[in-house]
């Protein structure tokens, strides 16, 4: 029998039962879209992180000594870069360098007289346009001169918990290169709101000069942090800055613990998209094992009447297919409507944001990004997983003996 009349036969079966075939149809649609719009939430996620981890802190390559560990945030001589002024305007001249600078990070804390909280000091270059993110954050006061030798910039949200705002006076306190306390008095230059809880809420930043002054480093840095025009250039502008006395980083080194949380997580959505597609296969199973029962005898006649098994297996996997296809469809356009919504509004996250840590970078609104290839390939598996669900029930029909079919008459 020629494929085409199969196909007419069984568009015509899933037409029978109008109802039925629409509610299958729907329950693959609503499937596809739910996985669509979930991977495309966590491709939002992880890729919104990883950028704002490199455009805040890590960039996309970074100079250090051998010996520094950014965890113990050391401030030994040995542990710092003795020329990092000379390292910077070096690679600052490579045209493949947005902006590139010396950073020197300190553990400390700020107080008041009823509040302290635990910071990140950063020492910066406030003239380098590594820290236009920071610029364009700011919500109140303004931005660090190079001479300012008593004025800090904190976040919002640190502000907000010590309750302090610009022009304030506030506490300052570290452990020194000697190994001692030291603290003073700042001004509140600026406050900063980069939308990132964990970073608001940690970060404090200072002149550089000034800083290396408090911590008693001299004139070195922790790192220089070298932000790129494009991240492909990454290894060669990284093989390009290497020499003998200083350790080269990239952006995959800096952000290895946040890349390996990635793929751990990733592993476990596509646990999740396998059992979504596992659901959807059974009620696609459950649908043409009913609609078997239900043609019992009409199978009894066409096997009495000659078709062979095999057609009438392919025939119920034509319904499969049919229905497989219309609802990855209809499920597709669901799903890129549902992560085109929430790429532009996206899900508000507010003070939860902060409770990802420094690791994830999350900003208070988690977007939907587009993944075009993840999209397909979801789309490719929902419809194979819904055929091999057709299987047994194709096989179920095909294997039905015409006399004991015909008995049910």
């Amino acid at each position: 029998m020629a494929f085409g009349k199969l196909w007419t036969i069984a568009y015509r079966d899933l037409l029978r039962n109008q109802r039925r075939s629409i509610f299958t149809l729907l329950a693959v649609a609503l499937g596809l879209a739910l996985l669509i719009v979930i991977n495309g939430l966590v491709a939002g996620m992880m890729a919104d992180a990883l950028q704002n981890n490199i455009r805040l802190k890590t960039g996309h390559v970074q100079l250090r000594a051998p010996s520094y560990e950014e965890k113990k945030l050391s401030l030994q001589w040995q542990d710092l870069l003795d020329n990092p002024d000379e390292l910077a305007q070096g690679i600052n001249r490579m045209s493949e360098v947005n902006a590139a600078a010396p950073v020197l990070w300190v553990g400390g804390s700020l107080s008041t007289g009823d509040e302290a909280a635990g910071v990140q000091i950063f020492g910066i270059d406030s003239t380098s346009q590594l820290y236009n993110p920071i610029r364009e954050s700011l919500v109140g006061g303004e931005f660090l001169t190079p001479d300012d030798r008593g004025g800090i910039m904190i976040g919002q949200r640190l502000a907000n918990s010590l309750e302090v705002g610009v022009g304030h006076k506030i506490n300052v306190a570290l452990v020194n290169a000697d190994g001692n306390v030291d603290e003073a008095n700042f001004t509140i230059r600026g406050l900063f709101a980069t939308g990132i809880a964990s970073y608001d809420e940690s970060a404090v930043f200072m002149p550089l000069d000034k800083t290396q002054a408090f911590a008693r480093t001299g004139q070195r840095a922790s790192a220089i942090v070298v932000l790129l025009n494009q991240q492909d250039n990454t290894d060669k502008v990284a093989t390009a800055i290497q020499n003998s006395g200083t350790t080269t980083l990239t952006w995959r080194d800096s952000n290895q613990l946040f890349l390996q949380m990635v793929e751990m997580a990733f592993s476990f959505y596509v646990m999740l998209d396998g059992i979504v597609m596992l659901i959807v296969a059974v009620i696609i199973a459950n649908t043409l094992l009913m609609a078997v029962f239900e043609r019992i005898r009409e199978i009894g006649i066409l096997t009495a009447l000659g078709m062979k098994s095999q057609h009438i297996m392919i025939m119920f996997l034509f319904q499969a297919f049919i229905l497989g296809l219309a609802g990855v469809i209809v499920g597709f356009a669901l799903g890129s409507i549902g992560v085109a919504y929430l790429a532009n509004v996206g899900i508000p996250l507010g003070a939860s944001a902060s409770a990802a840590g420094n690791t994830f970078a999350l900003g208070s609104t988690l977007y939907a990004h587009f993944v075009p290839s993840t999209f397909l390939w979801l789309s490719f598996w929902t419809l194979v997983f819904v055929v091999l669900a057709s299987l047994y029930p194709a096989q179920f029909a095909a294997r039905q003996e015409p006399v004991e079919a015909l008995r049910s008459l």
